[in-house]
């Protein structure tokens, strides 16, 4: 089984950062230079990148476009992008600039119709973004928590057709704790749709215990667990790509 490792390069400010648990308040800087980054990791030998605007995230529309438009130009690698994407228009905008598969987040949890419509429009380039905060959905850029369970939104787009379901523990984001195994594991057997797991993710042992997850999930014959985000392990050397990038090939 091979699993993707998507590398994490969050934008605010123009800047690569890593927040805790989704505050931009607690952020630290890796880079000014994100067209660079995204080099640095497409040398590094990853096969995707995962770009999120998190100002956009907040504002509700696209932010550092021009970070984003210069790391699309810096490598051919496929992108995924989230943050402020709100509409038909702004999906598309993004998808003739050359990302690979717009992310729908806040969108997902205010505008389901917008979810089936896109993933109508552009079959296999729509990315469901489900990020929870002890098993409720978050909305606008995790500052707002819902009342609705992180489960019941992944079934709600059952029939959809989307590519994929990034399911974020808030809590554990950025914070080198380890992936919410139970809880995303637990996602992927009830959903036909592929789950990248993000938030968490602080050494190979913790990728090592994704890999295993994803091979029981895969026993129960669902979408099962596709891919892993990585950010600031990969940032601070905890992680080593390469070591990390063989694991996940098996």
């Amino acid at each position: 089984m091979r699993l993707t490792l998507y590398p994490a390069i969050d934008l605010k400010d123009g800047a690569c950062v890593r927040l805790r648990r989704g505050e931009m308040a607690d952020a630290t800087v890796y880079s000014d230079d994100p067209a660079a980054q995204a080099r640095a990791w497409r040398d590094a030998g990853f096969a995707w990148l995962h770009v999120v605007d998190l100002n956009g995230a907040f504002a509700g529309r696209p932010v550092n476009a021009a970070a984003v438009a210069a790391i699309r130009a810096a490598v051919d690698l496929p992108i995924q992008l989230g943050g402020g994407i709100r509409d038909m228009a702004g999906i598309a905008r993004w998808l003739e600039a050359g990302i690979t598969r717009v992310i729908l987040g806040s969108a997902a949890a205010r505008n389901p119709a917008l979810v089936r419509e896109a993933c109508r429009a552009h079959p296999g380039r729509i990315a469901v973004g489900i990020d929870a905060r002890d098993g409720f959905v978050a909305v606008e850029g995790w500052a707002e928590t819902s009342e609705l369970r992180a489960t019941e939104l992944a079934l709600r787009f059952e029939d959809a057709g989307a590519a994929a379901i990034i399911y974020t523990d808030i809590g554990r984001d950025g914070m080198l704790s380890g992936l919410n195994l139970e809880q995303t594991g637990a996602l992927a057997r009830q959903i036909s749709t592929p789950v990248i797991a993000s938030g968490g993710v602080g050494s190979l042992a913790d990728l090592a215990a994704f890999r295993a997850a994803a091979l029981a999930a895969a026993g129960a014959a669902r979408g099962g667990l596709e891919g892993v985000i990585v950010g600031r392990a990969l940032y601070d050397g905890r992680v080593s790509p390469a070591e990390a990038l063989a694991l996940l090939a098996g």
